[in-house]
């Protein structure tokens, strides 16, 4: 019988799911913190590039999720202490519920929090687990519950600056859909991860039959975030994340005769690849299929319509040639100054004709790496 004023009671061997789970976490953790210890491998994972259209950021959140390591682990640690299904799958929908809302509202809202310190957090995160599952099941499950919900906010924010650096729409409704849609492949990839991890364990009981295995697979766990809490606040291991303040002010703010700002400009969703690249002034720019491409990093232009004939002609040819590969352009009426260029983080203003600037503009988000895969 547990000593009922102890707040742990200890591990059920015979749990199906403390033991396979157990024998997995042992293997997986030590694995980690070999990668923990590598900058390369250990540094922090971003999100993959997305196309414009909404779907696309399920397959991103999938990958993304199964890339997190540090996310998987402490899964997979709140799985190993519940102990059964029934209560592994409350605390992982805790978990899913904290990570869920502070994703969706920090990106609604957005909100960017310093990559490093959450990243750090979430280590701390592995160290709780592990200090908690090596002194054995708690007794009482309501603080930890808050505790797994708590931590998941903090994932949650996590997710949400990953998000953030590919760019995203300041539409309302695209932005909503993208963000969902990114957080159901998060789900997935978490489902599948544990689902895997549930089936290894099967395929390891056989093998792992240390009694002390328990406790070596918290104390590894434990490890794991403290290494990599530490690598992550001295700064071995690189957080990516979109560029900060330093790196925007070290920025060109101006380009031949135009003007660098950061871009406020929008475009409707849903449109798909524009007919062409370049549309006259007599033709009406497909304004939607633009929202499309500059999400697959395009370079979109909005010229003023009376520009001067040689000006306009000169243009036209820039856009339907190779240096304008990636680059297409309509007319804007009312438009002040000669035109404008946008991709997904900047705008370049000219107030006068000033072919050679757009040339750099586009070349230099080309071989920006938030541009994701180069020139188109």
């Amino acid at each position: 019988m547990n000593n009922p004023t102890l707040p742990y009671d200890r591990p059920a061997p015979h749990t199906p799911l403390g033991r396979l789970t157990a024998r997995t976490l042992t293997v997986t953790a030590a694995t980690a913190a070999l990668l923990a210890l590598t900058a390369t491998a250990a540094s922090a994972h971003g999100v993959t590039g997305t196309g414009g259209r909404w779907y696309s950021f399920i397959w991103s959140g999938f990958i993304h999720m199964l890339a997190g390591w540090d996310h998987l682990l402490f899964a997979g640690g709140v799985l190993l202490l519940s102990g059964g299904i029934r209560r592994g799958a409350q605390m992982i929908f805790l978990f899913a519920l904290g990570h869920s809302t502070t994703l969706i509202i920090a990106t609604m809202a957005g909100w960017r929090i310093n990559a490093t310190f959450v990243d750090v957090v979430i280590a701390l995160s592995l160290v709780f687990v592990g200090v908690v599952g090596f002194f054995g099941r708690p007794t009482t499950w309501r603080w930890f519950g808050l505790s797994v919900l708590g931590f998941g906010l903090i994932h949650g924010l996590g997710l949400s600056t990953r998000l953030q650096d590919i760019g995203l729409p300041h539409d309302t409704m695209p932005l909503l859909a993208r963000v969902i849609s990114f957080n159901v492949g998060v789900e997935l990839g978490q489902l599948l991860a544990l689902g895997l991890m549930y089936m290894a364990g099967d395929v390891a009981k056989t093998y792992l039959t240390w009694r002390h295995t328990w406790k070596a697979t918290h104390a590894t766990l434990a490890g794991v975030g403290v290494v990599a809490a530490l690598l992550l606040a001295t700064g071995v291991i690189g957080v990516s994340t979109a560029p900060d303040e330093a790196e925007t002010e070290s920025r060109p703010t101006a380009i031949g005769s135009c003007q660098v700002r950061e871009r406020t400009e929008t475009y409707p969703a849903d449109g798909g690849h524009p007919s062409g690249d370049f549309f006259n002034p007599a033709q009406t720019p497909p304004w939607k299929d633009f929202g499309h491409v500059i999400g697959d990093s395009w370079v979109i232009v909005h010229y003023r319509p009376d520009l001067p004939a040689a000006q306009l002609t000169e243009l036209a040819s820039y856009i339907a040639g190779d240096e304008g590969k990636g680059v297409a352009g309509g007319a804007e009426p009312g438009l002040t100054g000669a035109f404008k260029a946008v991709n997904r983080y900047d705008t370049l203003m000219c107030q006068q004709f000033d072919l050679p600037a757009l040339n750099t503009f586009a070349k230099n988000w080309f071989t920006d790496p938030r541009s994701d895969t180069g020139q188109p």
